[in-house]
């Protein structure tokens, strides 16, 4: 029998933040698929699931390439797919890590829509999203009553993140780390750098919280950073 396909959302940071449901199926599986980027060694999602990894455990590395969409080049992405499949067809359950949520702006999306029409069994177990926790570590509300809230990736067009600043009450930015000013910028032009909270690495080792953005504006941002802010 094939083994079964599990994505698990490993939350922000803080393995404790890990679901009984997510550290349950990390305890079951054969291998775990730790992602990497083709410039850092290592797996955060990895690190954050550590303490609950059994001895035994086989972890594969598979670099998956930074692009916006995998159509621009398949092969790194085709060759994952073949490895992974090969595991399941030795009869191996086989586990997938990720940051977050799994099916929040996150590299397993494009893994299960590779895996989606074979013939296996896929289980996805959600986690917390960073935003979350983070709203819940510095007493912030994401949401309440009947406000309209916009999470924004701030690698969007910057026509598409004016037009959901103008329209929401409250603002989820995320990865912020390549033009932090910028979006800072944006914000105080919509009355929303006041309110901002920026937290990077949450959870993390390194962990940054910055309640005034315009006066770090020009700072350099970890990938793992977040913004979260509501009209004045």
């Amino acid at each position: 029998m094939s083994g079964i396909f599990y994505g698990i959302g490993v939350g922000p940071g803080d393995p404790e933040l890990l679901t009984i449901k997510a550290m349950r199926a990390i305890e079951q599986v054969d291998v775990l698929i730790a992602p990497k980027t083709e410039k850092k060694d290592g797996s955060v999602a990895l690190s954050i699931a550590k303490p609950y990894l059994k001895r035994d455990i086989e972890i594969v590395y598979q670099v998956f390439p930074m692009v916006k969409g995998f159509a621009e080049d398949t092969a790194a992405w085709e060759a994952n797919k073949t490895e992974i499949l090969g595991l399941l067809q030795a009869g191996k359950n086989v586990a997938f890590l990720t940051l977050g949520d799994p099916m929040f702006y996150s590299t397993y999306i494009y893994v299960y829509r590779l895996l989606e029409h074979e013939d296996i069994e896929i289980r996805t177990i959600p986690g917390i999203p960073a935003f979350t926790a983070i709203a819940s570590q510095v007493g912030r509300p994401v949401v309440e009553g009947d406000d309209v809230l916009a999470v924004i990736p701030a690698t969007a067009n910057p026509d598409k993140i004016q037009g959901a600043l103008a329209a929401a009450d409250n603002v989820v930015l995320m990865k912020v780390y390549k033009n932090f000013s910028d979006i800072a910028h944006q914000l105080a032009a919509h009355g929303m750098a006041e309110q901002a909270v920026l937290v990077s690495r949450a959870g993390l080792e390194g962990e940054v919280v910055v309640d005034d953005i315009m006066a770090h504006a020009h700072d350099k941002l970890n990938y793992l950073s977040t913004i979260l802010t509501r009209r004045h």
